[in-house]
């Protein structure tokens, strides 16, 4: 499916937030609609393989929103170089908790609000996107979040003050959870990997908890500043992706009977 690409300046109580929008390209089908996408950006904000990611999942049939996540520090348009170090990890730490959330919302907001937008939502994101796209899943519009190797989580360090409540208020989200990690990732080690598996399961979030035997910190992301993308794992997890996005947001399944999948009590045959 061909795309197009375009931007919108969106008002925030700090300010205009730009947020680029990437939709199937169907001219034949004027009133053709999309689930919506909120893709949520790494440190260095829209960069050139946040664009190729976006571009992939618009193409598979959604309007995707990508947001400037530091629009309070840099001028509207400014991606960070990946190989100028400290000032995306600054940032991180001297935005308000809240003005993340507030920037979701936005988002959010935005996507229900298009003509071309079905009102179904989800959203995803790498690394600080990943945490981001976790934290977008309290708002029960959101009906499937795909998180990429998720920073801050396990130490709830995200924000000024990094006193981030993220597993504190894990029991808010009622939308499918979709994490993924790397084993290699130095940011999220095993003890908090586990501690983010044992926390979503004891909330009984409906979830599916992915670990790559050898894959590094940001492995999807395709550029080689830092030698750590694998183009095999990252198509295997986008696969992933689209299968969470296509059955929670493309097709209409009704609400859930009955408990969860349980299978302790189903008999053991090969």
């Amino acid at each position: 499916m061909l795309v197009k690409e375009s931007h919108v300046d969106l008002p925030t109580s700090s300010g205009l937030m730009r947020t680029f929008i990437y939709q199937p390209n169907l001219p034949d089908y004027p009133q053709a609609k999309f689930p919506g996408v909120a893709v949520f950006t790494e440190i260095y904000q829209v960069t050139g393989p946040l664009d190729r990611f976006c571009r992939q999942i618009a193409s598979q049939g959604y309007i995707v929103a990508c947001n400037e996540s530091f629009h309070e520090f840099e001028p509207l348009g400014s991606p960070l170089a990946y190989d100028v170090p400290g000032t995306g990890n600054r940032y991180k730490i001297e935005k308000e908790l809240k003005a993340y959330d507030e920037d979701a919302t936005v988002v959010i907001d935005h996507l229900m609000s298009r003509p071309d937008c079905t009102g179904k939502i989800g959203a995803t994101g790498m690394c600080l996107g990943g945490h981001l796209a976790f934290r977008a899943a309290f708002d029960p519009r959101v009906l499937t979040s795909v998180c990429y190797f998720a920073t801050d989580i396990h130490s709830e360090t995200l924000g000024k003050g990094k006193q981030s409540d993220s597993l504190q208020r894990s029991k808010e989200i009622q939308g499918e959870l979709v994490m993924i990690f790397g084993k290699q990732d130095n940011h999220v080690p095993r003890p908090g990997r586990d501690l983010i598996r044992k926390t979503l399961e004891d909330a009984d979030i409906t979830m599916t908890f992915l670990e790559l035997q050898d894959a590094q910190h940001a492995f999807i992301r395709d550029e080689l500043s830092k030698g750590r993308y694998d183009a095999a794992i990252a198509k295997v997890c986008f696969e992933m992706l689209l299968e969470s996005f296509h059955r929670n947001l493309h097709m209409d399944l009704g609400p859930r009977k009955g408990p969860k999948g349980n299978t302790k009590d189903l008999p053991l045959v090969c």
